[in-house]
């Protein structure tokens, strides 16, 4: 260790870590954030997005619904709790920085989590103020999916992140970590970002137009009729082509990990979320995507890339001075 480098990682190793509450309140969070990834799903397979008209915030212009439909119910939910996962972000944002010094990784990280989750907002209130809800058709509706599911994405990483910081032992501090290996782990991190936007979009297909049997299914995406189709279903092969280009990078990542003891179990978990998503991938096709499978899938793609997330940070933000095999963040 260069001597440069020493008093830095030294003292990011006797700083006291925050307090276990608030490490355990950053990763609540975190999983609340989730839960509204997932009823957002269950709005878009039910044809919910409209229950509460085009209205926004409020719910078919009033706070208090009086006989709402199922859709109203749903989408009413859903709101519901992304209201409160907006509250507890700026509650997290503000208990970040008074339990940590000038200087801690986890304070960027949760900054950029208040950023995109209003950003969220944003791309949530035009999708209803502009009708790109329940069973518009439009390619418009496609990129503010897009755009959607993308920053859902982030924001999911940046609240891993910040749990993530607020747990490290050492290299939570800036200017104790030192980048390694970084671009493949971004090119493959990005793949996977791109795999799950196309998945939403694939999802969007199965909702807006559903197939009987799994033949049609196949017959919409590779038959001769696929030329006289939605975009949707034309483009929906892009999402099964991209996971398997995308584990390829992510079998770069774990077996970098599984170099490192302190990794290993992290490692072993991708392989496996990895391997439930395939799983759970053809399922989905083959029982013609039902909401309750829609929604196992959309979680199972947020654990992993919650887990991946973590094994970049672990693997390619390593504190100084600190041998990939033989210490741990």
């Amino acid at each position: 260790m260069n001597t440069v480098t020493e008093p830095v990682f030294a003292a990011s190793a006797n700083l006291q870590p925050p307090s276990s509450a608030l490490r355990r309140f950053a990763w609540g969070v975190l999983g609340c954030n989730v839960a509204v990834v997932l009823e957002g799903a269950a709005v878009r397979s039910t044809g919910s997005g409209a229950g509460c008209g085009d209205h926004w915030p409020l719910c078919n212009g009033t706070v208090v619904q009086h006989h709402p439909t199922l859709a109203t119910l749903i989408e009413f939910t859903h709101r519901s709790i992304s209201g409160i996962a907006l509250i507890a972000v700026v509650a997290l944002v503000f208990w970040v920085f008074r339990r940590t010094i000038k200087g801690h990784i986890a304070r960027a990280a949760v900054v950029a989590s208040l950023i995109l989750i209003l950003n969220e907002a944003l791309l949530g209130a035009l999708l209803v103020l502009l009708g790109k809800t329940a069973h518009d058709q439009s390619a418009s509706r496609g990129v503010y999916l897009a755009l959607h599911f993308t920053n859902t994405l982030l924001l999911l990483g940046a609240l891993t992140l910040t749990g993530h910081f607020l747990s490290r032992r050492a290299g939570f501090m800036r200017g104790s970590v030192e980048l390694r290996s970084s671009k493949v782990a971004l090119t493959g991190v990005i793949c996977l970002l791109f795999v799950g936007v196309a998945g939403s979009l694939a999802a969007l297909g199965d909702t807006l137009f559903p197939a009987t049997s799994l033949r049609e299914a196949l017959l919409q995406d590779f038959g001769q009729t696929a030329g006289h189709v939605s975009w949707l279903i034309r483009l929906r092969w892009i999402h099964p082509a991209s996971s398997f280009i995308a584990g390829i990078f992510l079998l770069w990542l774990v077996a970098n990990g599984l170099r490192t003891q302190a990794n290993q179990r992290l490692s072993l978990s991708v392989i496996f979320l990895l391997g439930l998503q395939y799983a759970l991938g053809v399922a989905d096709v083959v029982l013609l995507t039902p909401t309750w499978m829609q929604i196992l899938h959309l979680l199972g793609a947020d654990l992993l890339w919650i887990a991946v997330v973590v094994l970049s940070a672990r693997l390619c933000l390593r504190p100084i001075g600190c041998a990939a095999n033989s210490c741990a963040a």
